[in-house]
């Protein structure tokens, strides 16, 4: 096993508590199951909130997945002007076997950040 960072980003509608725990939940979950990895295999996940999303925290959909065991965190986008809106993104260290190739995920409105990705999702 080697380790390995693996990136994703998700959009959510608007600023409510709810739709940012689906949308992180969403996302994780695309993440864990496009790469089979399980929380034994994860070393910690880092996740960041455009400015206008602070409703609530994604780490509390990680912790309500059962990842309480995986270091989380939380931090503020950069606000750059003219950058797609309500985005939560994700980047996860892992253990993962080097031969397999790493899947990021992006969703929703997100595809947009990494077109050069579109056509391996």
């Amino acid at each position: 096993m080697r380790l390995r960072a693996l990136r994703g980003a998700i959009t959510v509608a608007e600023n409510e508590s709810g739709e940012i725990l689906a949308a992180t939940h969403e996302l994780v979950r695309e993440v864990m199951d496009r790469n089979a990895l399980s929380a034994e295999d994860m070393v910690s996940c880092i996740f960041t909130c455009t400015e206008d999303l602070d409703a609530e925290f994604p780490a509390v959909a990680a912790r309500r997945m059962g990842l309480s065991a995986v270091p989380l965190l939380c931090a503020r986008e950069i606000g750059v002007p003219g950058a797609l809106p309500r985005v939560i993104r994700l980047l996860v260290h892992c253990y993962a076997d080097p031969r397999t190739p790493a899947h990021h995920v992006y969703l929703r409105e997100a595809v947009s950040l990494r077109k050069d990705l579109e056509g391996a999702q």
